[in-house]
């Protein structure tokens, strides 16, 4: 079959300033495979076609999800727990020797500073499949002893087992460790995964296939196939039937889209969708740390992070100086390429993400608002002006009901009003259909535990930004998603919990 002739490993070099392409391939039964067709992948920092990805069809999807479940059916269903631990960990060990390539991937990628990716990203990648063995060897079950009739009693003790051949559907955001949050659970429970990366983020997903092969994770266990979203890869498989559980992350749209797709044979989701997610800034905050982490989470990965900070709500007395200080910040962030250790902001993922981006610009001036800093489109030098460059843009004197305040943009940008109350600014932070993530900047404990219960999300951090214990649940509330994962709580989706009931 034409689309599925393997052709072999492709090199990994950096290539941040020359017009060298490269292929990226599918990745399916432990072989790199052409696709039916080709498309480009074009670098967002200088907008220059930097590989050519192979897509899968439908064709190919369906070999991918078939050697799926024989891997599952195979040895990998075979192995037992501590192999299936100890190959996890060669997994993270090999991702570590090969830390450089993850890293080049990534940057060329999403084009952000490589401390950014080196720091967060790659690390990430790696403890998320260490963090998941761990909790699979040590998880324990229910076990419970009970009276019968004949007073001879009953026991009941509970298994786990694999949920089948799961969908892993990823976002372009911080694609490796937004995937391997998924594998890495995915994978400890025993089950097989077919990823389909964004068609803007290919290429760590396709090097993760040598790593697989590297370390000895039998074929068929781990599948990679590209292409795009609706009528197309992505369709293709999450409506295959023999698609045991689909997990996701990205917009609300295409989560609901998910939805409608797995209620046929009703498999079970996992759906991390959008944010609008809200700061409160308290005045007797610690200042310079309210505004660091502000920074962070309003600026950081160029704004596109679920995570981030879109709204931020100040308390009265400390607002202007908030305002005077968020503005210096943002103006300090140097945009460049992602291998400039000057560089404090990279670009956005796409031209066609810009222009939606700089459409909420546009539409915050419309609608009234006061533009602090930012606003458009930043001065490059001529090789980067082909790039997705936006400007960090902050605006004040606009109300809750303001587009920029009700829809996710996902990009570089704050709004911040001012507040008089907590019961207000409690309300006023509630008031949005996504729940996602909120951040809370106060020295008072009681305040912070008050606060913290009342808003409706589903990680609320005190004091800080993007801190995470991966053993903690993690989720969103309302239109940002459906269920949780994270240490045992993963476990939920990823097994099917068995009751066996022994009479005596």
């Amino acid at each position: 079959m034409r689309s599925g002739r393997p052709v072999g490993n492709r090199l990994w070099t950096r290539n941040l300033r020359t017009a060298q392409v490269k292929e990226i391939l599918n990745f399916i039964d432990g072989d790199y495979v052409i696709g039916s067709a080709w498309f480009d992948k074009r670098a967002p920092y200088n907008g220059q076609v930097i590989a050519r990805v192979a897509e899968a069809d439908k064709a190919l999807v369906d070999t991918a999800v078939q050697a799926a479940r024989n891997a599952l059916h195979g040895p990998w269903g075979k192995l037992p727990l501590a192999d299936r631990v100890d190959l996890l960990y060669a997994v993270a060990n090999e991702i570590d020797r090969r830390f450089e390539d993850f890293v080049e991937a990534e940057m060329t990628d999403i084009g952000q500073p490589a401390h950014f990716i080196r720091h967060v990203d790659v690390p990430r990648g790696a403890a998320n499949f260490k963090i998941f063995a761990d909790v699979i060897k040590n998880v324990p079950n229910e076990f419970f002893e009970m009276t019968t009739p004949d007073g001879l009693g009953a026991l009941n003790y509970a298994l786990r087992r694999p949920v089948g051949v799961v969908a892993v559907i990823c976002p372009w955001n911080l694609p490796f460790l937004l995937m391997t949050w998924k594998l890495g659970p995915a994978m400890a429970c025993g089950n097989t995964v077919v990823v389909k990366p964004s068609e803007e983020t290919p290429q760590a997903a396709a090097l993760l296939g040598e790593v697989m092969n590297r370390v000895g994770v039998p074929k068929g266990v781990f599948n990679v196939v590209h292409g795009f979203g609706p009528q197309a890869t992505g369709e293709f498989l999450t409506t295959h039937p023999d698609i045991s559980a689909i997990t996701f992350t990205g917009e609300t749209r295409t989560g609901a889209a998910i939805m409608q797709a797995a209620a046929v044979g009703a498999r079970p989701v996992s759906l991390e969708m959008g944010g609008k997610n809200a700061a409160i800034v308290f005045a007797d905050c610690d200042l310079d740390a309210a505004i660091e982490g502000t920074l962070r989470s309003a600026f950081a990965n160029c704004g596109q992070v679920c995570l981030g900070t879109e709204r931020v709500y100040v308390e009265r007395p400390i607002f202007d100086e908030f305002v005077s200080r968020l503005k210096r910040g943002a103006e300090a962030k140097k945009p460049g390429l992602p291998d400039d250790p000057e560089s404090g902001m990279g670009p956005l993922i796409s031209q066609e993400h810009r222009n939606k981006v700089l459409s909420y610009y546009k539409k915050a001036v419309e609608e009234g608002a006061t533009v602090v800093t930012g606003g458009g489109i930043p001065e490059m030098p001529d090789a980067l002006k082909g790039g997705s460059w936006v400007q960090p843009t902050i605006w004040t004197g606009l109300p809750d009901s303001a587009t920029v305040m009700r829809e996710e943009i996902f990009g570089p940008c704050c709004h911040i009003s001012p507040f008089d109350s907590e019961e207000e600014v409690i309300r006023r932070a509630n008031d949005n259909p996504y729940g996602l993530s909120s951040a809370i900047w106060t020295t008072n404990l009681q305040r912070a535990h008050r606060v913290s219960g009342a808003i409706e999300a589903g990680i609320v951090w005190v004091n800080s930004w993007f801190l995470r214990d991966l053993r903690t649940p993690f989720g969103g509330a309302k239109q940002s998603g459906i269920g949780r994962e994270g240490g045992v709580h993963s476990l939920e989706f990823y097994t099917e919990l068995k009751n066996v009931c022994i009479k005596l």
